[in-house]
């Protein structure tokens, strides 16, 4: 069933720069109210909430730490009051793996602002558990204001190819993006049965901040004009991410060939999980290909990385 977005309210962490804010700037564009919450806005951010701060649709920030649940509910209740009735939910906020939540920088060590004694990892509470914690609440937010075939909600997260890879560099990021890419799928029947539909995107490597303004990540891809591997875009990702909350676009934004495979993969049900790269295919639960080597999966000098991982375990006293 098509599910415009004119007219409905979002909400959307993390987006004060990269693909949430791509998507929150399309759903803009498209008559849908945000609220960004995010602890910060880029230039570029705050120049969208000021082109839509007075007239409708309406964008509005909420300074917020994904962390802290007392602000997730926050931002709840200043979406209703603010923007009315909240229709669609992306916890997009998240990071990857930086030298202060890192498996191989471990709490107690230089770079690290996970302390010993916090029994958590930074990197764990904002990439997972502000995921979860936000679903619970969006999911007890839609029942309690009802939904039908006419009123349906939707709930957008972003799981990432780490979710389908192995990654050395990266373990506790790689290991966040399984565990999204699970409880998705683990929710998909909310949506035949409540009318809440639940879906992810699994994004290649993108030319997000999260990457350009980090020279420490950038090494791990040679993305050059003659460079081995390609940039997906925040729009592209976001395009993606405004068909599944849609409903009605996911054939034309995937392409004809997939398009014409039928109704056993699209349109895309409730608990799919979408890989996207310069091709958009849906990812199966169960002998999935794997993302392979196709422009936008590849970051092909991650060995450059992988040989600080063993620079640091050869310190003495690692970890202890």
């Amino acid at each position: 069933m098509s599910f415009p977005v004119q007219g409905k309210t979002a909400i959307v962490t993390g987006a004060g720069s990269g693909i949430n804010l791509s998507f929150a700037k399309q759903l803009l564009e498209n008559g849908c109210n945000v609220l960004i919450a995010d602890l910060g806005l880029r230039p570029e951010a705050q120049a969208l909430v000021d082109q839509y701060a007075s007239n409708a649709p309406r964008a509005i920030f909420q300074k917020t730490d994904v962390t802290v649940w007392k602000q997730l509910e926050q931002m709840f209740e200043v979406a209703e009051k603010e923007l009315g009735e909240i229709d669609i939910v992306c916890p997009g906020a998240g990071v990857y793996e930086p030298h202060w939540s890192n498996f191989w920088r471990p709490p107690g060590s230089a770079p690290s602002r996970d302390a010993p004694d916090s029994d958590r990892y930074a990197l764990i509470d904002i990439n997972l558990t502000h995921p979860i914690r936000t679903t619970q609440l969006a999911v007890s937010y839609f029942l309690r204001h009802g939904t039908d075939s006419t009123r349906q909600k939707a709930i957008v997260h972003i799981s990432s190819i780490a979710g389908q890879n192995p990654s050395l560099a990266a373990p506790i990021y790689s290991a966040t993006k399984h565990a999204i890419s699970g409880f998705v799928r683990s929710l998909a029947k909310l949506d035949s049965r409540c009318g809440i539909r639940v879906t992810a995107v699994a994004p290649g490597v993108i030319k997000t901040p999260l990457w350009t303004d980090h020279p420490e990540k950038l090494k791990m891809v040679d993305g050059g004009k003659d460079g081995k591997d390609a940039w997906v875009t925040a729009d592209e990702v976001a395009t993606v991410m405004l068909a599944l909350v849609q409903q009605d676009r996911v054939s034309e934004v995937i392409g004809d060939k997939e398009a014409k495979e039928g109704g056993t993969v699209y349109p895309v049900s409730g608990g799919t999980v979408l890989e996207v790269s310069k091709t958009v295919r849906s990812v199966l639960p169960y002998n999935d290909p794997g993302p392979g080597t196709r422009p936008g999966n590849t970051a092909s000098t991650t060995a450059s990385v992988e040989n600080e991982v063993w620079e640091l375990l050869s310190t003495s006293g690692w970890g202890a």
